[in-house]
């Protein structure tokens, strides 16, 4: 018998094993199991297939455990990695790197939580005994009153003879000593011989009570009719866009949706761009289905990752699951609808490392594997999505009116060129913006401003010869995070000493430029030292619990204003922000990328949906240079569709998606002449196969990152080609150029439908 294995390498391929006689009857497809592999090292890979079949050309070794039971991936999941790995031109063991949770991949596995608990040792467990014991601490107070504590916690006092009237209770040891008993005392009941301790294996997982299906909200009647035509469209489509506006009551509509899923005892998955949202959307979907909800993101402990793996598996597993993008990767048994909210968010890409998929895609691919449904949902759609409704692919539900009739914000446009020629700007902000933030908080009400750039300052430069940090691993100034008074490279996370004068010229006046979310906090506390200031970016929410702070406490009205990066973006819900400060759209809009328009414009248009949530019509105040710009009218009346014509005919026009698709070819090595002629001679191979479709190579915008110099080539291809056949392409060339001796520890990889 033979077994093909999934290991945890970055290796195209599965590899095959020998199963020993002794382990026949063990093995099938989704057990891990541990394997020699090379000279003297040894991986826990997955079962993929059984067969008993022999591979050709080599002797195959032995598998030298099965580490389960029942298996740990179901077979609909490895169809999905095979998907991911196929079309996003990754190994399948990139795949099971990021999928699995490191206390599955490791040799000495994952290791239960467990409680020490206390109970009777037997020979005390009657009413006779039970007397001796109270004898036997006559004289010892301390131990006696914890004896006695201890059996009206677990109800051992209700004992008659050796009948016990109800059930005893398992008490941990915490509890006694919780009564206000020293753990001293309790070991000395343990050497007596009265008590004894044992260890047993507690849950991490959040048990949010019974379900109250009584607490979700009727729908009002535009809501109604939306969620009518969304179950009409899944009669006849399998995947449907609600096209939402801000606070229109989107979330409402799901939770309907899911609990008609539930009706049917189908599970659901429910996916969000960023973990900041899980905690709001959480505390909502709690309230309605309680235990019923599991929630499953990377700000998770790796125990906790594993434990809801395990449920899932199950015969008792989480109906609803509530996560991030690697939620998509969980175990599923019954899947009956999807749900991606804030479809539009670049999150659901992931990056780096590898596989670079997009949970968007992969959730509509592992519902189409169910025959489940997918709702896309946002209120600013991503062209590719939204093309794919018009053309009819998807089906397309817009929902346009505000829950309770509340106005979308009036959004007042400030040309900060001009004010900053006449010299009536204060640092980043306009005379507007303060006297309307100022007025709000003294209102009482909330306000939040808006700069998608984190740090105190991008950069620092020398006044007198305009010298500038940059990282030594990276092509990239260094920014300064005056709060731990260090340069930091975004790219590489490498960390540099302020200097206090110019390595080049010996001045001492080190200027700051531009403005990070640190420095604008510091300045909002000079303008406003009344207000209760809270900042959301990278540094401010490495925990979860950090996470949770920052909203609990914005949406309790702790905090009154809010600087954050896009962060504070994403659908996040507070009932008493009146003004919302856009302080630089130039940053988001001049940046070298053919989606930069659409960033900019979703980003704009979710931010200034943050204004104006309940009672009243909301302000945003956007500021820039370019006021006369049609993207800028285009998010002043919110026309999504004006925006969408615009960016579509430049999509056609220069072979973008949607109407092509696009294959960024990457190299990466240490010396920059090497990769640059690797990136010559690889475009050259392709040109061979894809013509005038490959572009490049080129330098990209950050040509170094971790010391290693990058070059990019660019395919645009026609939707109506292979990709199969695109990927044979590809991995030919590539094995051609890693065949030649001079580019042995050349990186070649890809990013397949990249943002």
């Amino acid at each position: 018998m033979f077994v093909d294995v999934i290991l945890p390498l970055p290796l195209d391929g599965v590899f095959t094993y020998s199963v020993p006689q002794a382990m026949e009857r063990q093995v099938r497809m989704g057990l891990r199991v541990l394997v020699p592999f090379g000279r003297n090292k040894t991986y826990v890979g997955i079962i993929a297939k059984v067969g008993h079949q022999a591979p050709e050309g080599y002797q195959t070794k032995d598998i030298l455990q099965v580490l389960d039971v029942s298996p740990v991936l179901l077979g609909s999941q490895l169809k999905l990695w095979q998907w991911i790995s196929d079309y996003y031109m990754s190994p399948i063991g990139e795949v099971y790197k990021a999928a699995l949770p490191a206390g599955l991949k490791a040799e000495d596995g994952y290791k239960p939580k467990t409680e020490t608990y206390i109970r009777l040792t037997p020979k005390f467990c009657n009413e006779r005994a039970l007397h001796v014991a109270m004898d036997m601490l006559q004289r010892a107070g301390k131990q006696q009153s914890a004896f006695i504590d201890y059996l009206a916690l677990s109800h051992w006092d209700m004992l008659e003879g050796s009948h016990h009237g109800g059930a005893v209770v398992d008490i941990t040891r915490d509890e006694l000593l919780n009564q206000g008993h020293s753990l001293q005392t309790v070991t000395a009941l343990v050497k007596r011989g009265l008590l004894e301790t044992y260890e047993q294996e507690v849950g991490r997982l959040n048990h949010g009570g019974e379900p109250h299906l009584e607490n979700i909200k009727p729908l009002s009647a535009p809501q109604q009719d939306a969620y009518n035509q969304i179950l009409f469209s899944f009669l006849h489509k399998n995947v449907t866009l609600l096209h939402g506006v801000t606070s229109s009551g989107k979330t409402e509509i799901y939770i309907h949706l899911i609990k008609q899923a539930l009706e049917k005892h189908q599970q659901v998955l429910y996916l969000l761009p960023e973990i900041a949202l899980t905690v709001q959307i959480m505390q909502r979907l709690q309230r309605v289905f309680g235990n019923r909800l599991g929630i499953y993101h990377s700000k998770y402990s790796d125990a906790e990752r594993v434990e809801i793996w395990q449920k899932q598996l199950s015969a008792n597993p989480y109906d609803v699951i509530l996560g991030a993008r690697s939620a998509v990767l969980l175990p599923f048994q019954n899947l009956g609808l999807v749900i991606i909210d804030e479809e539009h968010e670049t999150s659901y890409k992931q990056q780096d490392p590898m596989p670079r998929y997009h949970a968007r895609s992969a959730a509509i691919m592992l519902a189409q594997m169910f025959g489940a449904k997918t709702l896309l949902g946002t209120a600013t759609p991503s062209l590719e999505t939204y093309h794919n409704a018009r053309t009819g692919k998807y089906g397309l539900v817009e929902l346009f009116q505000r829950y309770q009739g509340i106005e979308l914000p009036e959004i007042q446009v400030v040309d900060i060129k001009d004010l900053q020629h006449r010299k009536m700007m204060n640092g980043p902000f306009s005379p507007l913006l303060l006297v309307k933030t100022r007025e709000a908080l003294e209102r009482g009400e909330q306000a939040i401003l808006f700069q998608n750039r984190r740090g105190y300052a991008p950069m620092i430069e020398c006044k007198q010869c305009g010298w500038v940090p940059h990282c030594q691993h990276c092509d990239v100034s260094l920014t300064l995070h005056r709060n731990l008074n260090q340069l930091t490279c975004h790219y590489c996370g490498y960390t540099y000493q302020v200097p206090t004068e110019c390595p080049a010229c010996g001045c001492k006046d080190l200027q700051t430029r531009g403005y990070g979310t640190e420095k604008i906090e510091a300045e909002v506390h000079d303008i406003f030292p009344e207000a209760r200031i809270a900042r959301m970016d990278l540094d401010t929410t490495r925990t979860r619990q950090a996470y949770e702070r920052l909203i609990t406490d914005f949406s309790a009205g702790r905090t009154n204003l809010l600087i954050g990066t896009q962060m504070i973006s994403k659908g996040l819900d507070f009932d008493k922000v009146s003004v919302v400060g856009i302080l630089n759209a130039d940053t988001m809009m001049n940046y070298p990328d053919f989606r930069a328009y659409e960033h900019a414009f979703m980003m704009m248009s979710q931010v200034s949906g943050r204004a104006g949530r309940k009672g009243k019509r909301g302000l945003v105040i956007l500021q820039t240079k370019s006021p006369d710009l049609p993207l800028i009218h285009q998010v002043v009346c919110n026309d999504y569709a004006a925006f969408y014509r615009s960016q579509i005919a430049e999509r056609q026009q220069f072979h973008y998606p949607p109407y092509f698709r696009l294959v960024y070819v990457y190299l990466k090595h240490r010396q920059d002449h090497l990769v640059e002629t690797a990136a010559i001679e690889l475009g050259s191979r392709l040109r061979q196969w894809f013509g005038g479709r490959v572009l490049g190579p080129d330098k990209p915008a950050v040509a170094k990152v971790k010391s290693l110099s990058i070059r990019k080539l660019v395919l645009k291809l026609e939707l109506g080609l292979s990709m199969s056949e695109v990927r044979k392409y590809l991995a030919l060339a590539q094995q051609q150029m890693l065949n030649d001796k001079r580019y042995a520890s050349l990186q070649i990889y890809y990013d397949v439908d990249p943002l």
